[in-house]
């Protein structure tokens, strides 16, 4: 690769290339490694590019999956990396771009043979390549053992290891950045054997390395540089993304490599001209982050296999102030972040799966960070986010609707959080589209948000356990309702209304299945018929649900909800149904009486009385009426509680997230933990 060779398709006739993937031996020290590691390029810093270089070169990878047994020139690359990488934070320092330029050369090598021999062969294989050992003719009885033994322990966990110090040693610089986003892109591909050949994380020998030994040990400083990188969103520097420029590092060192050795140049992005928004990207923010996730949702269930990457971040605690860690008391490794930036951080990026899923993970695990989000003041920058996910709802996939949901399912558990939303004013909300409203409280707009979701979900996807969480976090807030806006008590009793006709179809439905029943009838019709049955014990569930919501609020906070009375009055007629259901009828009684009293209040006065005065009357009714009056019912309390096997939905989530969002490529046909178009 080191030499005469313009384009990508020439690269299986490439001289060097032929000899690394051929028996011949070439010895960590051969001058070699300094011809075939001389080179520039575009780099792929996109799916499609990556699968290019990768098809040209699967010839090449499958010669060396053959021949490295013989020639041990896997473990030789190795070896060249390894002995470059112990050097990286001298040579940092002192700015020597040449040496910085053929270790990540080498690392760019080393991480495209091994996705192929992860995707191709079975752990145990992969494991024999990196074990395999360069054999010579000894003259005498055919062939012995070469001694490339020169580090301790399995060069597997070797180079692992390397990567995890080169990120956390190595300083983050303009021309150090395509090394670190190298070494992250290597360790999703180390860890990606998930991906290609599920099995329990904890019988994996490739994540034993990582949880534990030496390469565990460095798991607070690697988290803390993970996050500190997702915080900084440090833009890539434009020469990466620059065809005209020749590349990633070429900028630095075109010049002087050209005067040493032949240099390559690879043409990846096909002369494309990028957008200035490609030029924006946050690589190594992205990456970082897809680590963090990958990293602390395997081997969490294990016993006997703690996860130190996952006891790390969600026992962090702020580097800023002097709050008390709510963490447990026993000794945890752990490590110090400023949560405003990585609040704020989360807050601009929330509309990325990657990142609403590390918010819910951070929320639901670190007690330190759920305290600090609790208690800001600016709430609207995180819940806004969350809003406008739920509202694009068919623009998204059911996982991320899922986390947003969750996310503020775990808020309203709070009742600072309750109290706070209904605090904050917004003004022109230019998203929400079917009615121009210029001012609305935070909570207002978030139920009004969350009905809409159960509505849509009621319409299209008919998912139980989307709309559970929906009507758990209303019922969490409804004791906190505050002022709510006509709209948004107009849609609530919509709401109800939209169940209330669905509910009546369904029993006719029923009932003219049950008139029609015979004994010729089909196992179609019977089993549509059971549906229906399912479908109407959810439905009760469901209407059961709003008008507990509807009743929390009447008993907690009728006195600041006029607006809810006056809508109730005003679609009185949606509750007749429900008197004489035994399933309402305890509720409904409550309702009832808040009815008879505000309409007893209106009779008193003029009936050509505008909708003014008829607040009026209901702001002046709600002080006199005394809440004794309605039945006392249990608080409405909900709790998030994750699943018994949390892996099985995390897992493969977390791997789709990094097949469609980390720009590298993994071959659909091969992926067997997941389906490639969830």
């Amino acid at each position: 690769m080191g030499a005469n060779s313009s384009s990508i398709s020439e690269l299986p006739s490439n001289e060097y290339l032929r000899k690394l993937c051929s028996t011949e031996t070439v010895t960590k020290n051969d001058p070699f490694w300094n011809q075939l590691l001389s080179f520039t390029f575009q780099v792929p810093y996109n799916s499609a590019d990556s699968r290019l270089l990768e098809e040209s070169t699967s010839a090449i990878c499958k010669n060396l999956a053959i021949n490295n047994f013989h020639s041990g020139n896997f473990g030789s690359l190795i070896r060249v990396f390894l002995i470059r990488a112990r050097e990286l934070k001298a040579s940092s320092q002192c700015e020597d771009n040449i040496f910085t330029w053929q270790t990540y050369n080498a690392l760019f090598i080393l991480r495209n043979i091994s996705k192929y021999f992860i995707e191709n062969l079975s752990e145990e294989l992969l494991m024999e390549q990196f074990g395999a050992l360069p054999k010579l003719a000894d003259g005498k009885d055919g062939w012995c053992f070469v001694d490339e033994t020169d580090a301790t322990g399995n060069l597997c966990e070797e180079l692992i290891n390397s990567l995890i110090e080169l990120l956390v040693d190595v300083p983050v610089l303009n021309f150090t950045y395509a090394l670190h986003l190298e070494a992250l892109n290597t360790l999703l591909i180390l860890l990606s054997s998930q991906m290609f050949h599920p099995q329990p994380a904890h019988e994996s020998a490739l994540y034993r390395y990582f949880m534990q030994g030496r390469c565990s040990i460095h798991a607070c400083l690697l988290m803390k540089t993970l996050v500190q990188n997702f915080i900084t969103q440090e833009k890539c520097p434009p020469e990466m993304l620059d065809n005209n420029r020749g590349g990633a590092l070429s900028g630095f060192t075109a010049a002087v490599a050209s005067s040493l050795w032949t240099v390559m140049t690879l043409g990846l992005a096909g002369g494309a001209k990028k957008s200035t928004d490609d030029k924006e990207h946050t690589l190594l923010a992205n990456q970082s982050l897809l680590i963090i996730l990958v990293l602390t949702n395997h081997c969490t269930t294990e016993r006997g296999l703690s996860n130190p990457y996952r006891q790390a971040l969600f026992s962090c605690t702020n580097s800023q102030g002097n709050a008390e860690s709510t963490s447990p008391t026993e000794a945890v490794a752990t490590f110090k972040i400023d949560f405003t930036k990585l609040y704020n951080t989360l807050c601009h990026n929330l509309k990325d799966d990657q990142t609403t899923l590390s918010l819910y993970l951070l929320l639901h695990q670190n007690m330190n960070i759920k305290a600090f989000i609790m208690s800001r003041t600016n709430l609207d920058q995180l819940v806004m986010p969350i809003l406008q996910i739920l509202y694009h709802a068919e623009d998204k996939n059911s996982h991320h609707i899922y986390m947003a949901l969750i996310i503020l399912l775990i808020l309203s558990e709070d009742e600072v959080f309750n109290k706070a939303v209904h605090e904050i004013l917004l003004k022109n909300i230019v998203w929400f589209k079917e009615r121009t409203i210029s001012e609305i409280t935070l909570g207002g707009l978030l139920v009004l948000v969350v009905i809409r979701t159960i509505q849509y979900n009621m319409t299209r996807m008919r998912d139980k356990y989307l709309h559970t969480n929906c009507l758990a976090a209303l019922a969490n807030m409804s004791s906190q309702f505050y002022d709510l806006h006509p709209y948004v008590t107009q849609r609530l009793v919509s709401l109800l209304s939209m169940l209330s006709k669905r509910h009546t179809k369904l029993i006719e439905s029923l009932k003219n299945t049950a008139t029609q029943a015979s004994s010729q009838e089909s196992g179609s019709e019977a089993e549509a018929e059971h549906d229906n049955v399912q479908d109407l014990a959810v439905l009760e569930e469901v209407i059961r649900m709003v008008l507990e919501i509807i009743n929390s609020c009447l008993a907690s906070s009728i006195h600041h909800n006029p607006n809810l009375i006056y809508t109730l009055m005003y679609q009185k007629d949606v509750f007749i149904q429900f008197r004489t259901h035994p399933t309402f009828q305890d509720i409904i009684q409550n309702i009832d009486t808040v009815l008879a009293f505000f309409s007893a209040q209106l009779e008193k006065h003029d009936k050509n009385l505008s909708v003014h005065d008829v607040l009026d009357i209901i702001k002046q009714g709600a002080r006199q009426f005394k809440r004794e009056r309605l039945k006392k019912f249990p608080e409405l309390k909900f709790r998030y509680v994750e699943e018994d096997q949390p892996e099985e939905f995390f897992i493969p989530y977390v791997w789709s997230l990094v097949y469609h969002a980390s720009n590298l490529y993994f071959n659909p046909s091969r992926i067997q933990l997941f389906s490639v178009n969830t």
